[in-house]
């Protein structure tokens, strides 16, 4: 169900990157047909990296080592942003979070990606872990 909600989610922050609109948000989630729930939850993780933008950009670019983060492939960035949100701010097991980011990386962005996405994301639940 979820998975769904976090593909939406990952394309309007991807668009963002671009343009800015909320019509655009609304005919994703139609595409995608997701429910009422299924958009809530997208939204939530919208609202999440939209509060949290420059923190998460900060850690962002902390962790991942030879690449600033104006220089993250696009699709990765949203990715990665969505998930760093989902596991600072959400309430799904780290686990699930990764998977479902690695899962999207592999849908639509490179093989090497793949294991960078894994890579952030496994240090940046262990620099949360710390607290």
């Amino acid at each position: 169900m979820r998975s769904k909600a976090r593909e939406c989610a990952f394309k309007v922050i991807y668009a963002s990157l671009f343009r800015q609109d909320g019509e655009f948000n609304r005919s994703i989630y139609k595409t995608f047909g997701l429910d009422q729930e299924e958009s809530a939850y997208a939204d939530g993780l919208l609202d999440a990296v939209a509060a949290h933008r420059q923190e998460l950009l900060q850690a962002l670019g902390g962790l991942s080592i030879g690449f600033s983060e104006q220089r993250l492939f696009p699709v990765d960035k949203s990715i990665l942003l969505m998930a760093m949100a989902e596991l600072k701010y959400g309430d799904v097991p780290a686990a699930v979070c990764v998977d479902e980011a690695v899962g999207l990386a592999k849908a639509y962005s490179t093989e090497k990606s793949v294991g960078f996405v894994n890579g952030v994301l496994a240090a940046y639940v262990r620099q949360l872990d710390k607290g």
